[in-house]
């Protein structure tokens, strides 16, 4: 039998299965019974639909609806626009704007937010008006022609951690690569029970769980939002055998109280990206589960693989033609050298952009942003804009994202090394370096660290463990280091590092700094002392880059 070539036809494979295709809370749908609901939103789709893009936005949390839309959707051959429940105002208006959404599909509890926007209809599933739209189609067949491999199926807005989100495009035909694919790759069965806790609006949520288990005819355990302290109820409840994740899911499970039924659980695999060597090692240990992590992004423009024999913290090995790249030459940069103690000897030389020299052929594009397809892929090679190096084996690792690049006394290096040195210090729950203007020139090395409950910084003993790490740098001891009770995250679990950098060390958060030269010593940073230290900016003529809240 050939593999479907479009989406619509992975829904349509489970119109007359009676095994569980989605549970939610205490309800279970079979498989015939979840084709019928999208059927049922893909009749109400054509009759609503206006000429113009046939985008629709989903402002909703995780719930069933957003799965039935979204499959409807496929049947229907219109496009979803997975919009971020956590963003507000403007910048909400943005993103419907900019992916001309005829209408958005949300529910009571977020009309608050979507409010107020009059030249989009707004469809509340909850609703007297939206249940009786509904009514209409029920029991609508599921549609049968219309769709092509070509046919846009997915808006995937990027995290925006770095700038406004872009809205990556994703067609049928790919998503439909994708999930038989992850299947295959994961050995997905029919037996297998999905536990889907990251946002549906994000790629990971799609391409790594629900995509490949509806293609499988497995079932998908849905939860209405991530919840670190119901993870472990979750995964018995559901008797969950796959979990994936993003971000700092892992580090915020095991910020909870460890109990004697953790490990004792169904799970066998789980897939995610971004956690550090840390959590990954004893999130393995605590559930007793195999973790595969992988580097890729929505884009799906370079691909790196971990393999059995992949070193402690390192990405992986890339797939055919993903390298490391000099963005200004466009030359490979050079291996990466190590100490007897892992440290990096040659961190400027080595460090460059990961990048693929076939172009990067499963990036289909950012839809209404040729200035962003041209930053993408110049010169016939994709470039992700994630900083990373190659050693002697070959395998990656990596060094952050585009904008996490410091110069500190005339030295160049990335901050995700540094980050892997600081989740060692004891009670660290997260950690985000980024740069800020140092008083007198280039850069300094801020870092914002998150305790877990119960664990209190200590200067002297911050000071004392850095000073033991044999593979810290000579520049890449915080001068400013901030305690936050909790990191700013965007909704796919990731720190939003350009606020942090932006409030610098003026925030609202105790912050400790150490003097740029003797030994290493972290005093609080009082208000007469950040006073003293916004004359030394302004003395030196960078008063412009003093933080805002002391100007």
């Amino acid at each position: 039998m050939a593999d479907p070539s479009t989406f619509a036809e992975i829904v349509r494979m489970r119109a007359n299965d009676p095994n569980p295709a989605l549970r939610f809370e205490d309800e279970t749908w079979t498989g015939a019974q979840f084709v019928a609901e999208c059927a049922q939103r893909a009749a109400l789709m054509n009759e609503l639909r206006r000429p113009g893009p046939f985008h629709i936005g989903i402002h909703l949390d995780n719930t069933p609806e957003f799965l039935f839309w979204l499959g409807g959707a496929a049947l229907a051959g219109a496009a979803i626009v997975g919009i971020n429940p956590t963003r507000r105002g403007p910048e909400l208006v943005r993103d419907i704007e900019h992916t001309d959404c005829q209408w958005i599909v949300s529910d009571t509890t977020g009309t608050d937010a979507v409010a107020g926007f009059t030249t989009n209809h707004l469809l509340l599933v909850d609703s007297p008006d939206g249940l009786a739209q509904l009514a209409r189609h029920i029991n609508a067949p599921a549609p049968t022609d219309g769709v092509t491999p070509e046919t846009l199926f997915l808006l995937l807005f990027t995290s925006g951690t770095t700038g406004d989100p872009k809205a990556v495009r994703c067609t049928q035909g790919r998503l439909a690569r994708i999930a038989v694919n992850v299947a295959t790759q994961y050995e997905f069965t029919a037996a297998d029970v999905t536990y889907q806790a990251m946002p549906l609006f994000h790629g990971n949520a799609l391409m790594a769980n629900w995509a490949p288990a509806l293609y499988a005819g497995a079932t998908v355990a849905l939860r209405r939002k991530f919840s670190a302290r119901g993870f472990s109820a979750d995964i018995h409840r559901f008797g969950a055998t796959y979990f994936n994740y993003v971000g700092k899911a892992l580090t915020y499970i095991l910020a909870t109280p460890e109990t004697p039924d953790d490990a004792h659980n169904t799970l066998t695999r789980c897939f995610g990206n971004e956690a550090s060597h840390r959590d990954i090692a004893e999130f393995q240990r605590r559930f007793g589960v195999t973790i595969i992590e992988g580097y890729g992004s929505s884009e799906g423009g370079a691909v790196i693989a971990i393999t059995p024999d992949t070193p402690p913290g390192a990405l992986g090995l890339g797939r055919e033609g993903v390298t490391i790249l000099d963005p200004l030459t466009k030359h490979e940069k050079p291996r990466a050298q190590f100490d007897e103690h892992g440290r990096i000897l040659n961190a400027e030389a080595a460090t460059g952009e990961i990048a693929n020299l076939l172009g990067g052929p499963g990036f289909e594009g950012y839809y209404n942003n040729p200035e962003a397809d041209r930053e993408r892929v110049r010169d016939g090679i994709y470039w992700s804009g994630d900083l990373g190096y190659r050693d002697a084996q070959g395998f990656f690792w990596f060094a952050g994202r585009g904008a996490d690049w410091l110069r500190v006394d005339g030295e160049n290096f990335a901050a995700a090394p540094v980050e892997r040195l600081l989740y060692r210090f004891p009670g660290v729950v997260t950690a985000a370096v980024y740069a800020v203007a140092d008083p007198l020139s280039g850069d300094a090395v801020m870092a914002t660290l998150e305790l877990a409950e119960g664990h209190r910084f200590d200067p002297d003993t911050f000071a004392e463990f850095l000073s033991a790490q044999p593979d810290l740098g000579t520049k890449w001891a915080p001068r400013f280091v901030r305690l936050a009770p909790s990191m700013p995250l965007t909704g796919s679990m990731k720190v939003v590092k350009h606020s942090l950098r932006a409030e610098s060390w003026g925030c609202n958060d105790p912050v400790y700094v150490r003097a740029e030269r003797g030994p290493l010593v972290y005093e609080l940073l009082t208000p007469m002392a950040a006073t003293t230290l916004a004359g030394i900016y302004r003395d030196h003529g960078r008063e412009n880059l003093v933080p805002a809240a002391l100007n």
